[in-house]
């Protein structure tokens, strides 16, 4: 090549190694749903998985606040759209979003477990028809298709992986007390997708609506986990999810709740997590309106702090490097925490 020509392309190379070399951390972004769910994952290399779509809204509040925020993380697409299950408040607002910005695979557990109700029937058939043949459906044991990571599917279809992760085994001790709850009238929580998502020595749990009855079998007897640094609520911190023995077995150091304004965060969930071993901190998406005020995390770790009127929708997030740091900040104030991975 002549000397001119490689000068000219010179610039364009490194510019392209620099921005490569700018996306070095793991993000997490936790999205104002109000009580719906909606993860944003943007991994080191710059792919984007998104764990549910929140809420279908008249006006398209949130799938505009997902876009809004991809837009913040430097996105032009969603690479993965992940429905934990097929519940409006984690898909609803993904034919919305679908058409602000592109989506390329649709990854589920598969058929809903509630085709008998009309409502949720309609649902389901508009999201296959949305996915237009570009779906994947996922069992517990599979890897989710993330470059520069590695994330693992833990429970889906109602059921949970054969072999423990590294760093699980037995948990006869802590499961001596384990009990069950009256079966959950929903049946496609029991659906949930679960995984774990590890970057370096960084894991991070999400069970998304996983009840307690079929999340107990994740670590009773055997802990199949094992020890997770990030914990997203499960259920949005509800007490129909959260057993004791999955917390304190998997003994979180920071615990995130994507819970809203009056759905989630009662006391007995922050009663729980802060019994776990190890947990240091609570950050919330909400002010749990309905739990008295001394019972939640302090102000600087809640981003959103009145009830839905008004509510700006702000988001937290976390910056994992590879060496196990990670940073939890909230976009509402710009306060930050950084914590090490176990």
């Amino acid at each position: 090549m002549p000397i001119a020509s490689t000068l000219a392309v010179l610039p364009l190379l490194l510019l392209a190694a620099a921005r490569s070399d700018k996306k070095r951390t793991l993000d997490i972004y936790w999205i104002d749903a109000e009580g719906g769910a909606a993860t944003l994952i943007v991994t080191p290399t710059g792919q984007s998985m998104l764990v549910d779509s929140a809420n279908r809204k008249d006006d398209d509040r949130d799938a505009k606040r997902i876009h809004a925020v991809a837009k913040l993380a430097g996105l032009e697409k969603i690479d993965i759209l992940l429905t934990t299950h097929n519940h409006g408040d984690h898909m609803g607002a993904a034919p919305a979003l679908a058409k602000l910005m592109p989506i390329d695979l649709f990854i589920d557990h598969g058929d809903s477990a509630e085709a008998d109700r009309p409502k949720a029937a309609a649902a389901y058939q508009a999201y296959v028809e949305l996915t237009g043949g570009r779906r994947k459906i996922v069992k517990a044991g599979d890897k989710l298709p993330l470059r520069g990571v590695d994330a693992v599917v833990v429970a889906a279809a109602a059921k949970v992986i054969d072999r423990p992760r590294k760093g699980g085994g037995p948990n006869t001790e802590l499961c001596k007390t384990a009990a069950t709850k009256e079966p959950d009238v929903d049946p496609e929580n029991n659906h949930s997708i679960g995984f774990v998502l590890s970057y370096g020595k960084f894991d991070f749990l999400d069970l998304g609506d996983l009840p307690w009855n079929y999340e107990l079998p994740l670590v009773c007897p055997i802990n199949r986990i094992g020890v997770v640094d990030l914990y997203q609520t499960t259920h949005h911190g509800l007490d129909r999810s959260g057993a004791p023995q999955v917390v304190w077995a998997v003994k979180p150091r920071v615990a995130i709740m994507n819970n809203g304004p009056k759905k989630g965060g009662p006391p007995g969930t922050f009663e729980i997590l802060r019994k776990s071993p190890g947990l240091e901190d609570i950050w919330q998406g909400h002010l749990a309106l309905g739990t008295p005020k001394e019972l939640n995390s302090d102000e600087s770790m809640i981003a959103n702090l009145g009830p839905t009127e008004g509510c700006e929708g702000h988001y937290l997030k976390a910056s994992i490097a590879k060496d196990g740091k990670y940073t939890v900040s909230n976009g509402r104030t710009g306060f930050s925490k950084t914590y090490a991975s176990r």
